[in-house]
């Protein structure tokens, strides 16, 4: 039997350990991972067989790229993160060359789920989780209602991109900070009002923001498994703790949520729920629909999230998963020597 191709595109480093998460599955499958991203040292490539050097281009022409290399290299499954929407709105088109594409083909419900502020109100009609109390908004005057509105409802306030990715952009408000002490402790996500306020007056308007109620309670990734119908096979909520503790926990509130989100929004393959409380109420900060930075977590669970996708995509059943809970995990930095003949040899496109 041949070996499957799998390609990544532009991912993070943690793809390292899905790839070989890929490699060491539990049927002794046997697959060759590629990847391109436009840095040749990137960690990802450090996992690939095969790897090149992406160019940094957008839109369609990046759509043709990755087209153009899934066929040279005869792509089985494509595994993308990086211009998720423009691909998928063409998923056809590598359908027709014999690449199957795990991403959601939906892309009107992918649209919703890369703006979080639209997403927000999807969840708020169909009532399925709370959110989180929030504004958007595009200039100044809107930011400083929005802090005022949430302020007088007594909620600390802090902010993010409505087309954030991870902490990109995430700021809590905090005018009792002493600037001094800051300058000698670590780099903080807290920024004062006024410092807010005057960076977001410094042009007349920007990229929409959601200014929303700080959560102080547990924060919650939930790791989930769907098969390419948007069934949900299971869910792993996976609580973070102090420092890089974290906690894989039978939360039957935060399983329910889960299902309750592939019920009704039918998200293929892999996807991420990202929630955090408030007192005892769980409320949505957002969902990615694609393995999460920290899925190698909850792997320790015994549930091999990246390899059941793509068994999943080749068209196989997935049999009952009897997850492990109740594990405490986490992880450290290992050195690790960089394959230079890899590095460089990856070739620029």
């Amino acid at each position: 039997m041949k070996k499957m191709k799998i390609y990544f595109n532009r991912w993070f480093s943690v793809t390292y350990h899905y790839m070989n998460a890929i490699r060491d599955n539990e049927d002794g499958m046997e697959f060759e991972i590629y990847g391109t991203h436009p840095d040749p040292g990137h960690m990802a490539l450090q996992g690939c067989d095969v790897a090149e050097v992406e160019p940094r281009v957008t839109g369609r022409e990046y759509v043709d790229f990755c087209l153009d290399f899934c066929r040279r290299h005869q792509i089985d499954v494509f595994i993308p993160r990086w211009n998720m929407l423009d691909i998928s709105r063409h998923i056809s088109l590598f359908e027709e060359i014999g690449t199957r594409v795990i991403v959601c083909s939906d892309t009107e419900l992918l649209e919703q789920l890369m703006e979080k502020d639209r997403f927000y109100e999807s969840v708020r009609e169909k009532g399925i989780m709370e959110i989180p109390d929030y504004f958007t908004v595009s200039n100044a005057a809107q930011f400083q209602q929005a802090y005022e509105a949430l302020r007088a409802r007594g909620h600390d306030v802090c902010f993010k991109p409505c087309n954030g990715e991870g902490g990109m952009g995430f700021r809590v408000i905090n005018n009792e900070s002493d600037p001094l002490q800051e300058l000698f402790g670590y780099a903080l996500n807290s920024i004062s009002y006024e410092d807010a306020l005057r960076a977001f007056s410094s042009a007349p308007s920007f990229p929409n923001v959601m200014v929303m109620e700080v959560l102080e309670g547990y924060e919650y990734s939930i790791d989930c498994l769907s098969d390419r119908n948007g069934k949900l096979l299971t869910a792993i909520p996976r609580r973070k703790e102090r420092g890089r503790l974290r906690l894989l926990e039978e939360n039957e509130e935060l399983l329910a949520i889960a299902r309750n989100v592939a019920e009704v929004y039918r998200i293929p393959y892999n996807f991420n729920i990202q929630m955090k409380y408030r007192k005892d109420t769980p409320k949505l900060l957002e969902i990615n629909p694609r393995m999460s930075g920290g899925l190698h977590m909850s792997c320790l669970s015994g549930v091999n999230f990246p390899y059941l996708a793509v068994k999943s995509a080749l068209g196989h059943d997935i049999g009952p998963l009897h997850p492990k809970f109740g594990i405490l995990g986490s992880h450290i930095e290992q050195p690790f020597i960089i394959d230079v003949q890899k590095v460089s040899g990856v070739h620029h496109v």
